[in-house]
């Protein structure tokens, strides 16, 4: 068939459809599976009336009975009322009701695309009336009885509702088709027609426009494709073949009525297929989509169309009154073939089959439909003993053997894999290949029809629990309930999705696997490097990969234009565009979220004016996130037209605004950050002043960064149990996630809840060790438990995240195993919610919750609570608190210090630095470098930042570590001495092995201790802890695997200090603390702080920097005897007490008595290793170019934006 394109509408109903359309039928209407007596026979049927025995019961009650009405035609049918058998103790407590045009190959009415049964009486005289979500358009109806009174039996009266229904059919046979020309393109198409077909390919409509557009709608496997084709047709200077196709429904070759609407507004199309929309846009006027092409079958529809309207014109009426073209055999009725369908509805469904087979030879044949790839379909005993066929199905595929005494004799396979196929059951034989499940129709046996109207009478044959003249099959994939592109697959009664390659996970692919932010991560203990990040959860946005910088910027996306540009004298304007790995939807999603975000905007200018201040055009602008155009320049404000130096009074001319626009013959620059993040980041730089002679400009774009997440520390606190926050309705129809921290005193309270007129959903603390999410949809309410093996009201913050969907609910607490329960397989599936969200509290309790909740996400969008706890009595934005959950975060001796909005990490009296005090602080050391270190007193007003600079004078022993790699031997690592001349020495002897010199009183001899390990020489990283304690001494010695090897180079050992201090040191230290003080830290971050003394050029460096340990570590335990051999050893964790009887020993009895002590790390450094070349690139900074030239500004290398190293900290994604 061949028509114009159209749209479609649904028919506005303006006169109320609601008559009673059983009341006046006749009793020759009404039919029924069999009846008690005349007198209960199914035209006694009427609701209210009390006619023969006052209502119709079968002669038996059981689920295959079932009563029939005819409506005489097709009839809109929009509510059905029903009633007991009047004065008796028979009634029906629920049913399925069934429609049919034709008295077979009957459908049942499901509400929600799920619900199949309707609730009905629970006592004789009452009515209970059912109003369709949808209309029913039929000739008849049928009632199943489900289940009834078990005092009594089957009884029921019953009525309709509804109104008539014109209907305008039109059949086609496979080749013919009707020819309708449009008027001419109009800006609004609408087009709606109802179809049927038990075939399942075919085209329903095609379209041709003037400019060879063409539109086609198509009837493929059982599914209906909208085809849109742009053609050869010209677009904005550019030829192509534009394509766009959707599909939607399902199993649509069934012979039943399937309604088709399309709407085309201004390229907007809008497709509907029954209950399912379809939106999507194209680049095309109206008139046409593409010629069929070889992706369509080019077979004409086989079956009929209903009411057939394109923009309000009934096309099968203008065929009937021969106004368009009909070509080939059209017939404006449409007959129906009967093939009566059985349903195999579960594992015990069978149906046995008298057979006597021919004596040449047999044939069976049947059609048949499932979503299931095993299960038997025919077996039976061959003649004379030949053994046993089973036809069967296996992984989809159709096979076939013949089985004599336990041996295969037999073993043929046909087709391909099948996604549906029709299966009978054996049921009392013996199945070793799975049951089946799903539909069969046309079964005959040696080409005779098998009658199952007399199967259904138990005439021929016998069954169980079979769905008799109907195809029960449902697609459940379409619509599918998989989320975020996951794949739908099915069985009989369920579906399965699958969230590989998604991001996503869950029965329905629906929670995000990936953290919200970097802080987040930050939070989870990571450090930085390249992590997915899930703005919105379980939101549309797609994931996107970010560096996250745990130690300053929360994450930094780089565009993939280029960095920066060099630009000479041209007659034409410069446009840079820049292109960003995540797209617009993304970028705004991650800057709102953020806290601060700034972008790196600069200009250098030689003769080429910038924005042309106080008064002209711009010759340069830059355009934003959202395409809009910007004047003003980095470090200015918005709309400002300024640059830096105007907002701060010192451009280079007082008349302008920006330094370039003094337009000078020698280099200027304006430079800043872009801070508004509304206009962030910039997409386009269009540069307009290098049209004279002699201009030159440079410009450099950096990279979008973005600081800390505003979202995740936004709290509450509940401190009344009455208080609470409302929030609109939570709308989480077919899905809903709910994740939040808590932390509390209180041994129970309701985190939140949200209620419907039946419907609600909660999240409650039910007691000190449950979490209870419970909730109902219509099936009565569900919960889902939690127990936690420990208190969860101990003022420490607990992550709960709770997931409802189609399938199944979960909830998880903190890292606990989760719990999960099945949904009901054809139950109610969408939570309808009408009241304001309650948080913190309840409306339907009194006891609320008393504590705090915050980052509370409801489907992937963070309800703002400190914003509602300013204007509510009873509850406070914030809460305190995060060190009791996160300070296990503040590593090596950090301190966790509160914050508002969460917690820092105070490293003062700590050798690392960080976020966490994670971070090693290491140097380069060589000959002509040194750090000399000298403690003083602590004053009474000396600020706490800066305790890590001063030390405790009363020490009776001292722990002393450090990191060092080298190749050098003899080193002195670590000298500390006092006035009388009393001293400690750390350093490696000819052999690489570490020694440790102790001089404890000045009137004796120093000792010296060695440790047993190997040559420490040899360029790795060590590890060295001394610790000593009154007469113990314990030295413990620890290999940090390196990622490189270094060379060695050795010099001769001077046996004196003074000889070791003179050679230097060449190599990495690192960490280096003696008590509460780091040396080196306070030289790197603190050089001019007058305990530390610099000489020579000291940089920081990661050379200390490992990413794992190894396990080999030495300790060696000492005695400080007087008498005891100066270089004597002990064994590995042997340790000595009891051996000094004097507290006048170094550190302990000198430091307590003189003014200072010196701390001289004297190692010098020359690079961090020396490397294998090609191996280990040197990490040291580049040296700076001057800014004389446009060469030196910026560098013009393409691949230099993919060069990363510590100076820039720059990252890309």
């Amino acid at each position: 068939m061949t028509m114009c394109f159209a749209d479609i509408c649904q028919p506005l109903f303006s006169e109320a459809c609601d008559s009673p359309l059983v009341s006046n039928l006749p009793q020759s209407a009404f039919r029924s599976s069999s009846q008690l007596s005349n007198s209960h026979g199914p035209g006694y049927a009427k609701l209210n009336r009390r006619d023969g025995a006052g209502g119709w019961s079968p002669l038996v009650s059981n689920k295959y009975q079932w009563l029939e009405i005819d409506l005489g035609e097709r009839t809109e049918v929009t509510a059905v009322a029903t009633q007991g058998r009047y004065g008796s103790s028979d009634w029906v407590n629920g049913y399925f009701l069934m429609f049919s045009d034709t008295g077979h190959n009957w459908r049942q009415y499901r509400q929600e695309d799920s619900i199949g049964a309707f609730s009905g009486n629970t006592n004789a005289d009452s009515v209970v009336m059912h109003k369709f979500q949808q209309p029913v358009f039929t000739q008849f109806l049928r009632v199943l009885p489900l289940d009834w009174n078990p005092n009594g039996r089957v009884g029921l009266r019953l009525e309709a509702y509804g109104c008539r229904y014109k209907s305008d059919v039109v059949s086609f046979e496979g080749t013919s088709y009707l020819l309708f020309r449009t008027t001419g393109p109009s800006t609004r198409n609408l087009l709606s027609m109802n179809f049927k077909s038990r075939h399942n390919t075919g085209i329903l409509m095609h379209v041709e426009g003037q400019h060879g557009q063409t539109l086609t709608l198509e009837l493929l496997k059982g599914k209906l494709f909208l085809h849109l084709r742009k053609g050869t047709l010209q677009w904005r200077g550019t030829s192509g073949d534009f394509h766009t196709t959707a599909s939607s429904g399902s199993l649509l070759d069934d012979q039943h009525w399937h309604r088709v609407t399309m709407e085309h507004l201004r390229g907007r199309v809008n497709f509907t297929v029954d209950k399912t929309t379809m939106l999507f846009f194209h680049k095309i006027s109206f008139g046409g989509v593409p010629a069929v092409g070889s992706e369509h079958s080019r077979r004409n529809f086989h079956g009929c169309l209903e009411n057939v309207l394109y923009n309000d014109v009934n096309v099968i009426e203008m065929a009937r009154d021969q106004q368009l073209s009909i070509m080939g055999n059209v017939t404006f009725s449409c007959p129906e073939t009967v093939a009566m369908p059985v349903t195999f509805a579960s594992p015990e469904s069978f149906l046995r089959l008298p057979w006597e087979a021919a004596r040449d030879g047999l044939a069976v044949s049947l059609q048949l439909r499932t979503w299931n790839k095993v299960g038997l379909l025919v077996t039976f005993d061959l003649r004379h003993q030949a053994g046993t066929l089973w036809l069967y199905l296996s992984e989809a595929k159709l096979r076939l053997q013949i089985i004599k005494a336990g041996r295969v004799t037999a073993d043929m396979a046909a087709g391909q894999s099948f996604s549906r196929v029709l299966v009978c059951n054996d049921g009392g034989c013996r199945n070793p290949f799975g049951v089946f499940q799903g539909c069969m129709r046309l079964i005959h046996r040696d080409n005779t029809l098998v009658d199952l109207i007399k199967v259904q009478q138990m005439v021929i044959g016998n069954f169980s629990d079979l769905q008799m003249d109907m195809c029960g099959i449902i697609d459940r994939c379409s619509p599918s309930h998989c989320e975020h592109g996951g794949k739908c697959t099915q069985a009989w009664s369920t579906f399965h999705c699958n969230c590989s390659s998604t991001g996503y996970a869950g029965a329905t692919c629906h929670s995000s696997i990936y953290e919200p932010s970097c802080e987040a991560y930050k939070h989870q203990g990571n450090t930085s490097g390249f992590y997915h990040i899930d703005v919105d959860g379980s939101g549309p946005i797609k994931p996107q990969l970010i560096y996250c910088n745990m130690s300053g910027k929360c994450c930094t996306t780089h565009h993939r234009g280029r960095h920066s540009m060099n630009l000479k004298f041209s007659n034409t304007q410069h446009l840079a565009h820049f292109n960003y790995s995540a797209d617009t939807e993304q970028l705004g999603a991650l800057i709102t979220q953020a806290e601060y975000c700034e972008q790196e905007l600069s200009y250098h200018c030689k003769k080429s004016r910038l924005l042309n201040t106080p008064d002209g055009a711009p010759f340069t602008w830059w355009v934003g996130r959202l395409g809009e155009a910007h004047t003003y320049w980095g470090g200015a404000l918005p709309s400002s037209q300024q640059c830096a130096c105007g907002l701060q009074d010192d451009c280079a001319e007082p008349a302008r605004f920006c330094n370039c626009d003094s337009d000078l013959d020698a280099w200027a620059n304006d430079s800043g950050v872009l801070s508004h993040k509304d206009h962030l980041p910039v997409r386009l730089l269009a540069v307009g002043d290098i049209n004279r002679p002699g201009s030159e400009a440079a410009y450099r774009v950096g990279p979008l960064q973005c600081y800390g997440d505003k979202d995740f520390w936004n709290a509450a606190y509940f401190n009344k149990e009455t208080s609470y926050l409302h929030f609109p309705t939570f709308h989480g129809e077919l899905s809903a996630d709910i994740s939040f921290f808590f932390k509390t005193s209180s041994s129970s309270g309701v985190f939140l809840e949200n209620l419907g007129i039946k419907d609600f959903i909660r999240i409650e603390l039910s007691s000190p060790t449950e979490i209870v999410f419970s909730f109902d949809v219509g099936n009565g309410p569900f919960e889902v438990r939690v127990e936690t093996p420990m208190d969860l009201n101990d003022e420490r913050w607990h992550h709960v995240r709770a997931e409802r969907n189609v399938k199944e609910a979960s909830l998880h607490v903190d890292h606990l195993p989760g719990a999960r329960q099945k949904a009901p397989a054809d139950g109610h599936i969408h939570l309808q919610l009408n009241s304001q969200l309650f948080v913190g509290g309840t409306a339907s309790r009194q006891k609320g919750f008393l504590g705090c909740i915050r980052t509370l996400k409801l489907n992937g969008n963070t309800l703002d609570l400190e914003e509602r706890a300013n204007i509510t009595p009873g509850v406070r934005p914030g809460c305190p608190g995060h060190c009791n959950t996160y300070g296990g975060l503040c590593q090596n001796q950090g301190h966790c210090v509160e914050r508002h909005n969460g917690f820092t990490c105070d490293c003062s009296v700590s050798a690392y630095t960080g976020t966490f005090c994670h971070k090693e602080v290491s140097a380069y050391f060589r000959p002509g470098t040194s750090v000399t270190y000298v403690f003083r007193e602590l004053s009474g007003n000396a600020s706490t930042q800066s305790s890590y600079l001063y030390s405790d004078l009363s020490l009776r022993g001292e722990n002393v570590s450090l990191s060092f790699s080298t190749s050098q031997t003899p080193a002195l690592l670590l000298y500390v001495s006092s006035y009388h001349r009393e001293y400690l020495a750390v350093f490696l002897n000819r052999n690489g092995q570490l020694d440790v010199k102790y001089k404890l009183q000045s009137n004796k001899e120093a000792e010296v201790f060695r440790s047993n390990t190997r040559n420490l020489a040899n360029g790795q990283l060590h590890r060295v802890s001394i610790r000593r304690h009154a007469e113990s001494l314990s030295v413990q010695v620890r290999q940090i695997l390196p990622s490189c090897q270094m060379s060695d180079k050795s010099s001769e050992l001077d046996p004196e200090i003074a000889r070791l201090n003179s050679l230097g040191f060449t190599g990495c230290l690192s960490v280096v603390q003696f008590n509460a003080v780091a040396p080196l830290k306070a030289a790197l971050l603190y050089p001019h702080t007058s305990t530390v003394t610099v000489s020579g050029t000291l940089t920081e460096s990661n050379c200390g920097s490992s990413s794992s340990s190894s396990p080999y570590a030495a300790e060696t335990t000492h005695s400080l005897l007087g008498k005891a051999d100066p270089f004597g050893t002990v064994g590995t964790g042997e340790p000595v007490v009891n051996a000094i009887s004097s507290d006048s020993a170094l550190i302990g009895g000198v430091i307590a008595v003189v003014i200072f002590v010196i701390l001289a790390a004297l190692a010098i450094m020359a690079r961090f290793l020396y490397r294998r070349k090609e191996t280990c690139p040197t990490q040291e900074p580049k040296g700076v170019k001057s800014e004389d030239s446009p060469e030196t500004l910026f560098s013009n290398d393409p691949n230099s934006q993919g060069v990363i190293n510590d100076n820039q900290k720059e990252y890309f994604i």
